[in-house]
């Protein structure tokens, strides 16, 4: 797939005039003094009634590419959405900037629904979000062929496709539309597809000769980090508690988890709440809309949630568990740094947990979803286990491929030391011949360095020759020794007996002494996270603070999430070049007139009290 470049140069009077109401229009409604990279070719294609496939990752201006055009045709757009809440927050935010924008779904009252159809019949709404149930709904397409149609978008469009991560029937169907709107254009969108993906989407839709773009995949501004998993929980608390209150998602593989987290997280003082399928809706809903308004810092998830979430400011993503694709790796840790400010995603990964999903998969009865699941976790468990940087790794895997290292992830910032490791893995093989390969990782560290655990002392594996031997290193340490152990082949887990770890022929000759071994030291702290996410860029920290609490007033006040009023991005910018006038904050990215007229006079009024009262320390070192 090759973008291609819009030069307004070479076309016509007329075109040359769309674009320039393109670029009038981003700069008064949306704030926006230039295009990202593909988004004008996007734009050009649907006004021009031409199909288009476009892949950008999160972040990158997706929305951008159907809402503009949207409000500069004449007809309605139709924009199909997977998530309620999705579509309730991208509404929210189109009528801040004074955009006429409505959503049709189940959760609507039917007074509500009245007003919209009336709306729509009037011509007075120019972007209507619907779920793929309604779109495909007799009554509502017959609707459709009655209304002036600009163009239809498909967001999250891998949910289309049997080789996507995230396979949705009722997505699939969406290809019917096109019997009924030969030829309304239709525009199809998402963060992530492999080959296989793309051309499932192409096929399914039925797209005509399309327009295809394909941004870059790499989100530079989120670091990269994975951590030997030990004591998790532990690991999660103490990394949150740094973030002093930025919002951030932390992810796990089952629905317990998710509750005993964010319980455990809620005694350690931090606003925390659980989201999974088995919730009742109004509180799965209560919880989206505090974390939505800031009222909740972080939310503890299974992959129920987040699925385009309108949240720009969520600062750190935190798997738990090691996600089952990088497909789903990727879409749900760029849910962090939306905005574009520095964001962190963190692993944790244990292999057991690998050896865990692997049993799941194979037990699947689809052979052929089983085999495309197995090769796409054996993907996601090579990025996890790595030793080269992070971000080539997945940017190799969607065939971005380079080999320039980024500077901002885990094995850049700290790249992994090596030491000679005989001694040490002997001591390791020996004690887990010695209690008889038949336990697990954790009972052989606590023989390691002599535990006085129950366990240990009724089994009298205090008598063993191998007991305390490790006594001058850590829990973490050999727990890491082990692992490396296991990966380099010289141990197995036997998984049908409670992952007991047993030696493999390799082993002989490193007990022996017959061959040198190398392991990496282990890397227990996350040394790429020392500080809080918040604490990176230079600009002013309190008057941001100041700025942040005045958002939030103005959100609750008006009832809308704190993004609707200003993105984080457009607060450091504020932070950085102070505007006291209306022509200083229209340079502000993300202030287009509406938002001036209604925020405008508050923010200045805040940046010039804050000047007023500032030292020249408060200034240059905020």
């Amino acid at each position: 797939m090759v973008a291609e470049n819009y030069d307004v140069d070479e076309k016509s009077p007329h075109d040359q005039a769309v674009v320039k109401q393109l670029k009038q229009q981003l700069q008064k409604v949306f704030g926006y003094s230039s295009f990202r990279e593909g988004q004008l070719d996007v734009m050009m294609s649907a006004l021009h009634g031409r199909d288009s496939l476009v892949l950008m990752p999160t972040g990158a201006g997706k929305s951008l590419c159907y809402q503009l055009p949207a409000i500069s045709s004449d007809g309605l757009t139709v924009v199909i959405s997977p998530l309620l809440s999705l579509m309730q927050d991208q509404v929210e935010a189109m009528l801040a900037m004074g955009i006429p924008a409505a959503t049709l779904h189940s959760g609507l009252s039917s007074e509500a629904s009245m007003q919209t159809l009336q709306q729509l019949q009037q011509q007075q709404i120019k972007i209507l979000y619907v779920s793929p149930e309604r779109a495909l709904q007799p009554s509502f397409i017959e609707r459709l062929q009655g209304y002036s149609l600009s163009f239809i978008a498909i967001d999250e469009a891998h949910c289309i496709s049997q080789w996507g991560h995230d396979f949705r029937p009722e997505y699939g169907q969406l290809g019917q539309l096109r019997q009924y709107l030969p030829n309304v254009p239709f525009m199809a969108l998402t963060a992530t597809a492999d080959a296989a993906t793309q051309h499932d989407i192409l096929e399914r839709l039925q797209l005509h000769n399309p327009h295809c773009h394909r941004s870059s995949f790499d989100r530079p501004n989120i670091r990269y980090v994975v951590q030997e998993k030990y004591k998790p929980l532990k690991q999660v608390k103490d990394y949150v508690k740094k973030q002093k209150g930025a919002a951030g998602i932390i992810y796990c593989g089952s629905r317990k988890k998710t509750e005993e987290i964010a319980e455990s997280l809620q005694q350690s003082g931090i606003k925390a709440a659980p989201y999974h399928a088995r919730l009742e809706h109004q509180l799965k809903e209560s919880t989206l809309r505090q974390f939505l308004r800031d009222d909740i810092d972080v939310v503890v998830a299974t992959i129920a949630f987040g699925m385009g979430i309108n949240k720009p400011n969520i600062r750190y993503v935190v798997h738990f568990d090691i996600p089952r694709s990088i497909e789903s790796y990727y879409q749900e840790t760029g849910r962090a740094g939306r905005d574009g400010l520095p964001a962190e995603a963190v692993m944790l990964f244990d292999p057991r947990d690998a050896q865990w999903i692997q049993r799941m998969i194979d037990e699947q009865d689809n052979e052929h979803r089983r085999l495309v699941e197995k090769q796409k976790f054996s993907a996601m468990q090579a990025m996890a286990e790595a030793q080269t940087c992070r971000r080539l790794v997945l940017l190799n895997y969607f065939n971005e491929f380079t080999d320039k290292e980024c500077g901002n992830c885990d094995l850049c910032l700290d790249p992994p030391k090596r030491f000679d490791a005989l001694e040490d893995a002997q001591k390791a093989l020996s004690c887990v011949y010695r209690v008889g390969q038949q336990f697990g990782i954790g009972h052989i560290v606590e023989v390691l360095r002599g535990s006085k655990n129950q366990r240990v002392l009724d089994l009298k594996h205090d008598q063993l020759s191998t007991y305390g031997i490790g006594k001058d290193e850590t829990h973490e340490y050999w727990f890491s020794v082990l692992r490396q152990l296991i990966h380099r082949g010289f141990i197995v887990q036997d998984i049908r007996r409670f992952a007991a770890l047993q030696l493999t022929e390799a082993a002989r000759a490193v007990l022996r002494g017959e061959v040198t071994i190398e392991l990496a030291k282990p890397r227990i702290n996350l040394t790429a996270t020392r500080n809080s996410i918040t604490d990176r860029g230079d600009y002013n920290k309190i008057l941001f603070r100041r700025l942040r609490k005045l958002r939030k007033d103005i959100a609750d006040r008006d009832s809308v999430p704190p993004f609707v009023v200003f993105s984080d991005a457009s607060l450091v910018e504020m932070c950085i070049e102070y505007p006291t006038s209306s022509a200083d904050m229209l340079t502000i990215t993300g202030v287009g007139q509406v938002k001036l007229e209604r925020y405008g006079a508050d923010f200045i009024a805040a940046i010039q009290a804050f000047l007023n009262g500032a030292s020249e320390r408060q200034l240059f070192n905020g």
